[in-house]
């Protein structure tokens, strides 16, 4: 049977593909309510995000730029939205 994978959307920038294969990977998540991005402290997830980033990096980006995208991304996105810490 032949199978087929579903393309991820283009991106225009670097920091955009390291987001869309974090969400891909299930290592971040979107606030429902604020839309700002969570952490979701998964090792697995990460591990996922990682290995999807050296398969799959951009034209023109060495498979350890990719996952030094990726790394800066996730280290830069907290575990809790400010938003919502904020509304008690």
């Amino acid at each position: 049977m032949l199978m087929f994978k579903e393309r991820r959307p283009a991106t225009r920038t670097l920091r955009g593909w390291a987001k869309s294969i974090l969400q891909e990977a299930g290592a971040i998540r979107e606030c429902g309510e604020h839309g700002w991005m969570q952490d979701r402290a998964d090792p697995h997830a990460r591990d996922r995000a990682f290995d999807l980033a050296r398969q799959d990096s951009p034209s023109g980006i060495s498979p350890d730029d990719g996952v030094a995208e990726v790394r800066d991304v996730l280290d830069s996105i907290g575990d809790t939205c400010p938003e919502c810490s904020s509304d008690d």
